[in-house]
């Protein structure tokens, strides 16, 4: 078994810890939550230390922080309805686009790997996509494919493809129709018996898990038209099907689920205040993989984990965040 070392708590936030998000060099970590506030933590001779408090940018609890990939800029969902956008132009992070459209509480912000589209997602079932020029934000779609609140949205890890969770306890997959400039939902994935929190693709974005309130996690497999295995791909597009269930595991919701880029590690975060860590055996088969529990970090947090992240680019380096107030920055090794 492998074993999960508390590297640092980072204390600072007051309420519950939402979420946390690796600067995309891995060398900073944006947090956010009740207070309203998000927190950058950055590494400093071998210690995390507060580098900024941004405040000023929501009305309400902020629920998700995004960075984009080229570093310069942060996305914030919060309960206000709005998303904001902050940029280091002058050295400093500034509040200077806020993004509205949305009903009621966003849950979800995701850049895509280009930097040039943004997905929020919203407790009033919409999916959005907004397309970015010039630090302008418009939008690009409006979509209505979820029946229920949509809690987390994640790009494709190279294409402009979106993938959406919802409480109606489904995944959906939605790319850019050619001919009509639409966006248009391709995939339906529906295995989970309960509410959706979380996904993630693996490195290639041929992958993905999913987490749940019922407790499991689900390993999904895209199957490109022409297929070895032969798997029907109606109107040529490729089709996912659910080729794994890690059931068992968890005693609560699981929260949050992150697939690690690097190393092909899976990291969850559970309502049981426990942090697991999940690895593909190396005799599985691509078709129907075996995956194996290899750490439980019990206690991790002394409340519900929200959210957990590999870090991009130190293999092994995790941030946690729990409704007890704190961040923790972890490392885990075989």
């Amino acid at each position: 078994m492998g074993v999960l070392e508390l590297q640092q708590s980072l204390v600072g936030h007051k309420g519950r810890v939402w979420n946390v998000c690796w600067h995309p060099s891995g060398e900073s970590i944006a947090s956010c939550g009740e207070d309203k506030t998000i927190r950058i933590w950055m590494h400093d001779k071998s210690k995390w230390i507060i580098k900024t408090i941004l405040t000023e940018g929501h009305t309400r609890t902020i629920r998700e922080v995004s960075w984009s990939p080229c570093g310069n800029y942060i996305a914030s969902a919060s309960f206000d309805a709005t998303v904001a956008i902050w940029d280091q132009k002058s050295g400093q992070f500034e509040c200077n686009t806020t993004l509205e459209g949305h009903e009621n509480e966003v849950k979800s912000v995701s850049w895509s790997v280009s930097g040039q589209l943004l997905a929020t997602c919203s407790r009033d079932k919409s999916v959005w996509v907004w397309e970015i020029t010039d630090d302008e934000y418009e939008c690009a779609a409006v979509i209505n494919a979820h029946t229920q609140d949509v809690k987390k949205v994640r790009w494709h890890p190279e294409k402009d493809i979106l993938a959406s969770a919802s409480y109606d306890d489904t995944v959906k997959i939605f790319k850019e129709d050619t001919a009509s400039s639409d966006w248009i939902c391709v995939s339906t994935l529906a295995s989970h018996t309960s509410t959706v929190w979380s996904l993630s693709f693996n490195n290639r974005g041929d992958r993905l898990v999913t987490c749940s309130d019922d407790k499991s996690l689900k390993i999904w497999q895209q199957y490109e038209p022409g297929n070895e295995m032969g798997i029907p791909t109606p109107d040529d597009e490729p089709v996912w099907k659910c080729v794994c269930t890690l059931s068992g595991y968890h005693s609560r919701t699981v929260y949050d689920v992150d697939w690690c880029k690097r190393t092909g590690l899976i990291v969850t975060a559970c309502g049981d205040d426990i942090i697991r860590v999940f690895r593909e055996e190396s005799d599985s088969d691509k078709h129907q993989p075996t995956f194996s529990l290899v750490c439980s970090m019990e206690n991790a947090h002394t409340q519900d984990v929200n959210c957990s992240q590999w870090n991009p680019s130190v293999p092994g380096l995790i941030a946690s965040a729990s409704d007890d107030g704190s961040v923790k920055v972890w490392a885990y090794n075989d």
